[in-house]
């Protein structure tokens, strides 16, 4: 068997214009030379911290899927028929930017790390690295290629599994296959990597626990195959749920490993995990388990915190707006903040997560975002952990973008026991959560108690969509738009609307009527998207595209 040399900048991205293979057993043994080895320690992990080049652009854009394909969010980025308004829509094809863009770059990190992953082991072989060095390198590099094969598998299904022993990139393994090579890299981190330390920004032990804590509560779920997505590819039914509980009792195990560490814990202050000021865990919490560094990207529009889209034009907007300018990403309509605040008044959360009135510092006056005038604010993208951030922050999009915090470890460890119908257990990290946000505790969470507080928690921290796979309810949780308030076709009738206005709403109103109508059983996966400069990747499409 030929073990490969690494993948060259060049080769990585000769991946995209759907080259077959990465190995040929007829090969000869290639041999490690200087030309193929890193010469210290610090170049190993520099090599490895190369990957996130491809991670950093997706961090804004993982929402243009993942909140996009959900009821919760409604995209203004520009005329209709471009790549934010298409996914808003459910009408995105294979050559719909976010896809593209994410799918490729995916791909890329996958590339990367098989490169750093050869580089680094050739390197200890000729002793140019220290088994430390190699450790920290290599299981970096093996964190990031497990968390960028989880993504591409949760959206896409069936992809090509290429690692640096071999591979094919272009045909595509059984759900099964990838989520087996994603626990073996996840596993093998765990194994190199150094306990959490606090910065949350170089991926631990713990980091690579809970990723798999939450490999395995999406394997325990049952992904659709290729087959059963064909099945219901023009349907608007949603297919049945079912589980393995053998996985979910995997993740309930790697969850526990990262609680009986002890190194890890809710931040007091639930406001205070978002912001410039806040980010990879700042203030010491130890809530900020893994995240994704955006310094040095000051006008790099690819970047920025998963939520930064929602505030686009600070104060332009709503009452006191100038122009009425349109954020790229809009809450969908009121009663998203509506329904929660009836359901939990005092929930802690809820401030946070909507903003209905915001002051701006500079001028004094409060702005108002609630119909007729505006729809609430995603308030987890408006930083205001710093004088004068919620003016400043659009010029500089520079907040790290959290990838796992603690609080997601309690809640799958809570959710795969409900799943395992051991409720009563499932209480005490669900518990956690609840006496945070200042709302009642229960004695064994039910299932639908579990989903609604992934939204409590979590909404708009790109985990929608991908719950909604899990669930097999995306076409259901969808069409809850039906009873939103400008769903209807008199809405302009309930209120006075300014021209601007109306305008707005009318845009509001179509998604939500286009969500409607248009959610159907192909939407549980993506389109296999074109290469970045359009061509062809040699991957069978997805059904229904």
């Amino acid at each position: 068997m030929k073990k490969n040399l690494l993948f060259t900048a060049f080769a990585a991205a000769a991946l995209l214009t759907g080259f077959a293979s990465c190995k040929d057993d007829d090969d000869e043994i290639e041999q490690v030379t200087d030309e193929n080895v890193v010469d210290s320690d610090a170049s190993a992990i520099a090599l490895a911290n190369g990957i996130y080049s491809q991670l950093q652009p997706l961090s804004s854009s993982f929402a243009f899927i993942i909140e996009l394909n959900s009821n919760k969010l409604t995209s203004f980025e520009g005329e209709e028929g471009e790549a934010g308004p298409v996914n808003s829509r459910f009408e995105q094809q294979a050559d719909t930017w976010y896809q593209v863009k994410i799918f490729n770059r995916l791909i890329l990190a996958v590339a990367q790390a098989n490169e750093a992953i050869q580089t680094v082991s050739n390197s200890l072989e000729k002793g140019k690295v220290t088994q430390a060095g190699y450790n920290a390198a290599v299981g970096k590099a093996k964190l990031l290629r497990g968390l960028a094969n989880l993504k591409l598998t949760q959206l896409w299904g069936e992809i090509p599994v290429f690692t640096e022993e071999g591979g094919s990139t272009t045909e595509r393994k059984s759900i099964d296959e990838v989520l087996t090579q994603v626990v073996k890299d996840l596993t093998d981190a765990e194994s190199l990597l150094k306990d959490y330390d606090g910065d949350p920004r170089v991926p631990s032990k713990q980091a690579a626990q809970a990723l798999l804590a939450r490999t395995y509560l999406v394997w325990g779920d049952n992904p659709l195959s290729y087959d059963e997505v064909a099945k219901i590819a023009n349907s608007q039914t949603d297919p049945a749920f079912t589980t393995t509980p053998a996985y979910l009792e995997k993740a309930v195990e790697y969850a526990d490993k990262v609680i009986a560490s002890g190194k890890l814990a809710l931040a007091n202050d639930y406001a205070k995990l978002f912001g410039r000021e806040y980010e990879s865990n700042k203030t010491g919490d130890n809530e900020h388990l893994l995240t994704i560094a955006h310094d040095g990207d000051a006008y790099d529009a690819q970047g920025n915190h998963q939520t930064h889209c929602s505030w686009t034009f600070p104060f332009q907007n709503g009452e006191f707006g100038e122009g009425y300018s349109q954020n790229h990403t809009e809450v969908s309509d009121d009663d998203l903040y509506d329904d929660w605040k009836a359901e939990q008044p005092n929930d802690k959360r809820l401030v946070k997560t909507y903003y209905t009135s915001l002051t701006n510092p500079e001028t004094g006056k409060t702005h108002t975002y609630y119909s007729p005038i505006y729809t609430p604010i995603n308030g987890k993208g408006v930083d205001e952990s710093y004088d004068n951030s919620i003016n400043l922050e659009i010029t500089y999009n520079s907040v790290d973008r959290i990838e796992v915090r603690y609080a997601e470890v309690l809640l799958i460890k809570a959710e795969a026991l409900v799943q395992l119908g051991r409720n009563s257990e499932a209480a005490e990290p669900f518990n956690q959560l609840r006496t945070r946000a200042g709302i009642e505790t229960v004695e064994a969470p039910t299932f639908d108690q579990i989903k609604r507080e992934w939204d409590y928690e979590f909404t708009y921290e790109q985990f929608s969509a991908l719950n909604s796979y899990r669930w097999k309810d995306l076409i259901s949780s969808v069409k809850k738009v039906s009873g939103y308030k400008h769903f209807t076709n008199n809405w302009e009738s309930l209120a006075t609307y300014t021209d601007s206005q109306k305008a707005y709403f009318e845009k509001i109103h179509n998604h939500l009527v286009a969500k409607y109508n248009n959610v159907k059983g192909k939407h549980y996966r993506q389109p296999i998207p074109t290469g970045l400069t359009g061509e062809d990747l040699g991957i069978a499409q997805n059904p229904g595209y």
